[in-house]
């Protein structure tokens, strides 16, 4: 599908400020980062959430735990689950360096639309042992919801078509930093 761009919603420096303040508001709603840890979705959502974690580090001087969460298998929306034993969803493994037993999690994503991801996400960290709290941190919520899920900590809120689609772009893996609406020619 060929798209075209709509319109820059958020360039680099418009990225870091808001993540800026997505650090502190975490740190704020959190007392701290005691037993925090911040998951990622692959792909975006974990350089997000390292991202997050180095600002917090910055603004507390407290090292929060960084893993990521492949939600592949517990999707509800491909047409095929894939079985845990077969793999090659294309996405990054899972890997959680910490016990989410008992810590607050901060699940982390670039991109809030339906829902179905994120409900894939608490069914995969619960999977994983009992977390005192889950919380959610996106970049963009775009509206358009199938499932009733509210993000605690939203970078912007940017009402779209459901024909528009939001990209986030980030250095790491697109070469810049920035948010595009776009459509399809």
């Amino acid at each position: 599908m060929s798209l075209r761009e709509k319109a820059k919603v958020m360039d680099r420096e418009t990225m870091r400020r808001t993540l800026t303040r997505m650090a502190h508001e975490i740190v704020e709603r959190n007392g701290g980062g005691v037993d925090l840890c911040l998951v990622g979705i692959p792909r975006r959502g974990v350089l997000l959430a390292e991202r997050l974690a180095a600002q917090i580090a910055e603004a507390e001087g407290a090292r929060i735990p960084v893993g990521a969460l492949d939600v592949t298998r517990y999707r509800d929306d491909q047409a095929a689950r894939v079985p845990p034993a077969a793999g090659g969803s294309g996405a990054p493994p899972t890997r959680l360096p910490f016990d989410v037993t008992g810590r607050r999690i901060i699940l982390v994503d670039d991109v809030l639309y339906t829902g179905r991801t994120v409900r894939a996400a608490l069914d995969a960290l619960i999977d994983r042992g009992r977390p005192a709290a889950i919380q959610l941190a996106v970049l963009v919520d775009r509206g358009h919801r199938e499932l009733p899920i509210r993000p605690d900590f939203v970078g912007k809120n940017l009402p779209t078509s459901s024909r528009e689609i939001v990209t986030v772009r980030v250095a790491e893996v697109d070469g810049e930093d920035e948010v595009v609406i776009e459509e399809p020619l």
